[in-house]
């Protein structure tokens, strides 16, 4: 939602400064209209990357990363949304209901992880083993899976390493919630640090408003 801001923004700014000095090179100093047209787009492409560096200058300075931490993330978060989209392959290829239903709740733990990062590319730090190694194995154990339950033949060998590989999918998608439970730890701690003060103060304010209902009663 922020990145869309600070992109109306940027062309907010960009485009009557563009088009202003268009005007000014047409009819104040009588420029030929495509060298003004060329310039044009030169100052607005200018503009916008120039104010788009302030805008991510400011983003970083209030998350407290540098530009090489934040572009590392960046990319940590393309990879893994390829690789979300390499699950959502995989739905028509399983054949049970409950490997669909496992696929879903991996593919859904993962989009939720992306979202939280990407809005708070700190939250990187608490999930590493996510970008790094747990989605890897989902990817790499689904696609294992939906290859072996499409072969034709079903002898007891690969009955078993069916199993198995349900089994340890099982297993991975545990992963994934300690995963969510992770990058979610300081949420929960503040927003309980925020219930615990709003009962203090209930519980300091209570004594005070029954003070001013007997002093009200004596009045009568």
């Amino acid at each position: 939602m922020k990145e869309i801001q600070q992109f109306f923004i940027r062309n907010f700014i960009a485009a009557p400064i563009s088009f202003g000095s268009w005007l000014y090179l047409l009819f104040g100093i009588g420029m030929n209209i495509f060298p003004a047209t060329g310039l044009l787009i030169v100052l607005y492409l200018g503009s916008t990357f120039s104010i788009k560096q302030i805008q991510l200058s400011s983003n970083l300075k209030h998350l407290g990363m540098t530009r090489s931490e934040y572009k590392h993330i960046k990319s940590q978060l393309t990879s893994a949304r390829f690789k979300v989209k390499q699950l959502n392959s995989f739905y028509g290829k399983v054949r049970s209901v409950q490997a669909f239903r496992q696929l879903h709740e991996i593919n859904t733990i993962s989009r939720k992880i992306l979202g939280i990062v990407k809005t708070n590319p700190k939250k990187f730090y608490y999930v590493e083993k996510f970008f790094y190694a747990h989605l890897d194995s989902a990817v790499e154990l689904t696609s294992k899976y939906s290859m072996l339950v499409n072969q034709p033949l079903k002898d007891k060998d690969l009955k078993i390493t069916l199993q198995n590989t349900r089994e340890t999918l099982v297993d991975v998608n545990k992963q994934l919630e300690q995963d969510l439970r992770n990058v979610l730890s300081s949420d929960l701690e503040k927003l309980q640090m925020e219930i615990d003060f709003v009962g203090i103060t209930m519980k300091r304010d209570k004594p005070v408003l029954k003070m001013k209902g007997d002093k009200y009663n004596d009045r009568n």
